[in-house]
């Protein structure tokens, strides 16, 4: 079969590449699926690059999320499963077959477009579990930077059901009108000189309860000093790259919190119940379409180099997706 793999790290675009390799076959507890759509996610390019938290024995085949139908079953896996569609999340998914664990697998009902299917575990599930981490209460306020990016647009969506204030933050005027009409209230460019006095009308002289990072560098500074007592500051990505900045003042006086959040490692200490509990929440929010998840554009396997590169691109609507 086809699927894009990397014998070597290195920028994504110079290791990827579309290749011939055997087809698996499921194990006890796991099931063939045969791909529909599969996304890049950023965490899939720094696994690439050998800088994410996990590094997979090489050579190895990238991806890690998406949706297709149910081609065969191991042992212990009710034969019934077989011709279901479903989303799934494991390693591998950029390729015509891949394997996936047959108790995590999500039976999705046909109002679920495929491109929301695709996308329906690493980010959606991420965002939640996120907002359940910052435990906030209703009516609290919540700032995020990187508000246009997949889960600033989740969070958006999310948010708002548990009754809480989201305030978020971009960093170009076009970017604010995307996120307004998305139906986000509270919405405000960093671009702008007095951003933090645009915010702190909003969020009122108690500050905020919590805010999210996902830039780095000195906006960290700039949002933990809108936090109010006892706020915490998740960081939960590193756009830029930069260390973090902290003023001690704020730190000090208003005892501050600074907690790092990886999906991954907070997914995999949860309880099956509780994983179910918030993969029905998602399911239903997806069936009503309540969920932005958006395509970018669908790319051949053998156009792994150009799908790189869009994935790449700032400003773009939504996620890039692999097709077979």
């Amino acid at each position: 079969m086809k699927a894009v793999t990397y014998d070597t790290f290195g920028e994504p675009a110079d290791v990827l590449r579309a290749s011939d390799i055997d087809r698996p076959e499921p194990g006890e507890g796991q099931i063939l699926v045969r791909s529909i759509l599969s996304p890049i996610h950023n965490h899939d390019l720094w696994t690439a690059r050998g800088t994410y938290g996990h590094k997979p024995d090489l050579p190895a085949t990238g991806g890690t999320e998406g949706v297709g139908t149910v081609e065969a079953v191991g042992k212990g896996v009710d034969d019934a499963m077989t011709g279901k569609r479903v989303a799934t999340a494991g390693t591998g998914t950029w390729a015509e077959y891949f394997l996936a664990d047959a108790g995590s697998a999500i039976p999705l009902p046909d109002d679920i477009p495929d491109e929301v299917g695709a996308q329906l575990i690493a980010m959606p599930f991420s965002a939640l579990t996120l907002l359940e981490f910052l435990n906030v209460s209703e009516e609290d306020f919540v700032i995020q930077t990187a508000a246009n990016g997949t889960v600033g647009k989740l969070m958006n969506d999310l948010a708002p059901t548990r009754g809480i204030k989201l305030v978020s933050l971009v960093r170009r005027e076009e970017a604010k009108k995307e996120m307004r009409d998305l139906g986000a209230e509270h919405v405000v460019s960093t671009d702008d000189d007095d951003w933090q006095d645009q915010v702190r009308r909003i969020v009122g002289e108690d500050g905020a309860r919590a805010a999210i990072d996902s830039v780095g560098g000195k906006i960290v500074a700039d949002i933990a000093d809108l936090l109010g007592r006892d706020g915490l500051l998740v960081v939960f990505g590193t756009a830029t790259g930069e260390p973090l900045r902290l003023n001690a003042g704020p730190m000090i006086s208003h005892h501050l919190v600074v907690r790092g959040f990886w999906a991954s490692r907070i997914i995999s200490d949860m309880a099956d119940d509780e994983k179910a509990r918030l993969m029905g929440e998602i399911v239903s929010l997806a069936s009503e379409g309540k969920l932005d998840l958006s395509s970018a554009g669908e790319y051949a396997l053998d156009d792994i180099g150009e799908a790189v590169k869009a994935s790449l691109t700032p400003g773009r609507d939504g996620k890039v997706l692999m097709k077979p």
